[in-house]
């Protein structure tokens, strides 16, 4: 009677004639016997209390179920036995209480978005009032927050909705930049086939006058030498004309007679005008007597005699 050990964990409060006189800590401790004993066995460690389910309603008067846990310590074993009668019950009545005042206060979407709040909220008070029993209210933790299943049913519609605008509006927003990356690709084309089309304009612009330069050159150096050598130059390119055109004829797959005019007496006349410009042109550039011509042409007219080719020609 007169010796008690202490757990670990625990403190023993001692009354002397009923009267709360110190408190036992973890160890061995003697006691008068019939004059002392052991009052109360307090836990000091941390403890978990399980707050039962609680419908609250909320300040815009949606009706919610909630679940919630409370951690605390006994750190006065003294008030813990002697200041408040049932230690659980009363953090579990102040706990409850609290609870409802915190979340009526605010609305469903607050009570359900705003945990960390709410928890921060109950912890504060919860633990003020529960230090006169010398106890410490280390964490308050709410569980689950159940609202009714039509509010449910319509929040998961609305989170629905939600979602299907967020989609149709990035699909705009794709097409919008679509077109406008298509509108910005045909401009860029528009552009590039303008300026292509410009620089083969400018080409063929160039191109065409210097044609014309060269027709033009080509044209004085023809009026140069009809000048000099009058009707001789006209009927050398009379004949070169003339000459390329019969060869034409004798190049076309599909003749089989080349006809040549009666007239024959012209080329060959014209022909001899060229042998005379050469004659000229000769004497121009050596001096003393001419040369003799190179070409020996018959000036007697002849009967131009047609040409037949057969299958059998060769």
């Amino acid at each position: 009677m007169g010796v008690r050990v202490v757990k670990q964990g625990f403190v023993y409060t001692i009354e002397r004639f009923g009267r709360f006189t110190k408190a036992a800590d973890p160890g061995l401790h003697l006691l008068i016997p019939f004059f002392d004993r052991v009052g109360h066995k307090i836990n000091v460690m941390e403890q978990v209390l399980d707050i039962p389910g609680q419908e609250i309603i909320t300040a815009d008067n949606a009706m919610v179920g909630v679940d919630a846990v409370v951690f605390f310590q006994v750190l006065e074993a003294g008030k813990a036995a002697y200041e408040v009668s049932n230690l659980y019950g009363a953090i579990m009545a102040i706990t409850t209480t609290n609870l409802r005042t915190v979340m009526g206060s605010m609305d469903l979407d607050e009570t359900l978005s705003k945990r960390d709040e709410i928890n921060a909220r109950l912890l504060s008070v919860v633990d003020h009032a529960t230090s006169p029993w010398g106890v410490k209210i280390t964490r308050v933790e709410i569980k689950d927050i159940r609202p009714p299943h039509d509010i449910s049913e319509a929040m998961a519609r609305q989170m629905k909705a939600e979602r299907l605008k967020r989609a149709e509006i990035l699909e705009a927003e794709g097409d919008r930049a679509s077109s406008i990356l298509r509108a910005e690709g045909d401009k860029q084309s528009a552009i590039l086939k303008a300026e292509g089309r410009r620089e083969a304009e400018f080409r063929n612009a160039e191109a065409r006058e210097r044609s014309a330069e060269a027709e033009a050159k080509a044209t004085e150096m023809v009026s140069e030498a009809i000048a000099r050598s009058g009707s001789q130059a006209i009927n050398y390119f009379i004949a070169q004309e003339y000459t390329k055109a019969i060869a034409k004829f004798a190049d076309s797959p599909n003749s089989k007679t080349i006809l040549f005019p009666v007239e024959a007496t012209q080329l060959i006349g014209t022909l001899g005008g060229i042998g005379e410009l050469a004659k000229e042109a000769l004497a121009e550039h050596k001096p003393g007597p001419a040369p003799a011509t190179p070409l020996d042409l018959d000036r007697r007219p002849r009967t131009s005699v047609p040409r037949t080719r057969g299958d059998g020609d060769s």
